[in-house]
């Protein structure tokens, strides 16, 4: 079992505290720091966060509860969602956007961190190209832009979720450095969830298949780079994409965007 000992809170890179769990270790705030806009204004903390999966600590529970979240948006296929179905959160209701992610039959015969790597910026492209997805992510904002606080997370909390929560922060306002800079933080606070799974890979392939696989357990701004390359060639920019391909209407877009910054 693992042993989560995260700390609770984590500095920010502008002194402020952030809110962390240590049984859900990639979950945070979207809004990060507060993070400013390109026009000077500074995204909302506390209406979005993003996380893992709620496999929670009693003491993890009894902070989400006091989020007073309204509802729990899981981005999981169902037979994720059925192996480890979330925690209930009191007052937070539960709804099921089908995004497809990394395809773990796949990757279990993966030879080489080169087949792996492709197979990460598959996944990203997918997000953009599969109608299915597009599909879910739309209904993914048009429920959040009913308003906060509310909390979205697929499995390891850092390809489905960082494609959305990237997304979020660009219709604020966000610069593309600083949403990068946010999407590599899986990379630094998912150090015990990625922990577990390179032991269990360790046990049943070696040393090799964690060097491997190492690339699907991990961010790279290669492939959140990889769906920005899908969404020009298929929509010409991400405000078109929002619209056709997501299906996002302007009173939706502006929601989100009042939302997610401060006034």
């Amino acid at each position: 079992m693992t042993d989560f000992r995260a700390d609770a809170r984590f500095q920010g890179a502008e002194g402020e505290d952030l809110l962390r769990l240590a049984s859900a270790d990639n979950f945070r705030d979207v809004a990060g720091t507060g993070y400013a806009t390109v026009d000077g204004a500074r995204m909302r903390r506390g209406v979005f966060y993003r996380s893992n999966e709620l496999q929670l600590s009693d003491e993890d529970h009894s902070t989400l509860t006091g989020l007073g979240l309204t509802a729990v948006l899981d981005l999981r296929t169902q037979g994720e969602i059925d192996r480890h179905p979330d925690a209930e959160i009191p007052g937070a209701e539960w709804h099921h956007f089908d995004v497809i992610g990394i395809p773990m039959e796949e990757v279990a015969s993966l030879q080489s961190r080169e087949a792996a790597i492709d197979v990460m910026h598959r996944v990203y492209t997918g997000f953009v190209e599969v109608e299915s997805s597009r599909t879910a992510y739309g209904e993914l904002f048009r429920q959040l832009a009913r308003g906060g606080p509310q909390l979205f997370h697929c499995t390891a909390g850092k390809d489905r979720t960082g494609w959305a929560a990237a997304l979020l922060q660009h219709i604020a306002g966000v610069d593309d450095a600083t949403i990068e800079s946010d999407y590599l933080l899986t990379n630094a606070f998912a150090g015990a969830s990625r922990a577990a799974v390179e032991n269990a890979i360790r046990e049943h392939l070696g040393e090799d298949g964690v060097r491997v696989l190492e690339p699907t357990l991990v961010v790279d701004t290669g492939y959140l780079r990889s769906a920005y390359a899908a969404v020009e060639k298929l929509y010409g920019d991400r405000e078109t994409y929002l619209r056709e391909g997501l299906g996002l209407d302007d009173r939706t877009i502006s929601g989100l965007r009042e939302l997610l910054r401060e006034t």
